[in-house]
């Protein structure tokens, strides 16, 4: 059904929807296969397969999504992690102290913090985001990894939760980088389905990016990092924006497929030498 209507991940939509619904994970479906499904599980499915006829995104009639080996629950107020994102990670894993303290904004899901703290059992970390909504789920999430004594959560608008704060080792954000124009324009699954207010990042798309150069350096440590994700033709935008404000060893990285994803910028290196 959904490859008659054209959806290039059919099969794959497919098998985790039935799996989904019937509680089978991919062996169990393949060992079961020739096993006949009760009524009411044909039913559930059809329901689930009109809700992916109408566009719904997979990971969003199931209620989570696997990044960086992890599973993250979702809810209304987060985006859907992707792995473009599992770039930011690994680039998080290489400059993150020993100890090292980080923050998240705009976390969503969680799955950025999570993540690092998952591989990495020395250090801790605070997680914020304006949407009370979105919190509840990255707390959940932590909780699910075991993580929730490492990572804090507070809500506010960037870093207005944060006078006061000890200062951090390391920042990460994924932040809202379509132009608020764009937005209409974009594929029905983001535009009817992912929140607005984590897509929206203003008139030009640089909004997020230019309060975070401007007041990273307040919250960083002496030669701690900055890291973010990026759009694919905002690479040389965001990095003038942090060298306007005096960051150093300013890196641009790309993405499995060869595109822009990640911008790192150093703040006060005494060492210097970018990654």
């Amino acid at each position: 059904m959904l490859a008659r209507q054209g959806f290039a991940t059919a099969a794959l939509d497919a098998k985790l929807l039935a799996g989904h619904v019937l509680g089978l994970d991919a062996l169990a479906l393949a060992v079961r296969e020739g096993e006949a499904a009760s009524p009411e599980a044909v039913e559930r499915l059809a329901q689930v397969m009109r809700r992916r006829m109408a566009g719904e995104p997979v990971a969003r009639i199931i209620g989570e999504k696997e990044f960086y080996g992890l599973a993250f629950g979702l809810n209304a107020a987060t985006l859907e992690p992707r792995p473009d994102s599992e770039l930011l990670v690994d680039l998080a894993l290489d400059v993150l102290p020993e100890g090292g303290y980080l923050l998240d904004l705009g976390t969503g899901t969680g799955c950025l913090p999570i993540a690092l703290l998952a591989n990495r059992p020395d250090a801790r970390g605070v997680a914020s985001d304006l949407s009370a909504e979105a919190l509840d789920m990255a707390r959940a999430n932590a909780g699910r990894h075991g993580l929730a004594g490492r990572l804090d959560f507070v809500q506010g608008d960037w870093f207005d939760a944060l006078a006061g704060a000890p200062r951090f080792d390391l920042i990460v954000s994924n932040p809202p980088y379509i132009a608020s124009g764009v937005i209409e324009t974009l594929a029905p699954d983001v535009q009817d389905f992912d929140p607005r207010l984590a897509l929206d990042g203003g008139v030009d798309g640089l909004m997020p990016y230019r309060i975070i150069a401007h007041q990273a350096q307040r919250f960083l440590k002496p030669g701690g990092w900055v890291l973010v994700e990026i759009g694919y033709d905002q690479g040389e935008a965001v990095q003038a924006l942090f060298a306007a404000h005096d960051f150093v060893d300013i890196g641009l990285h790309r993405d499995m497929v060869g595109l822009d994803r990640v911008v790192s910028a150093h703040h006060m290196d005494n060492n210097p030498g970018g990654i």
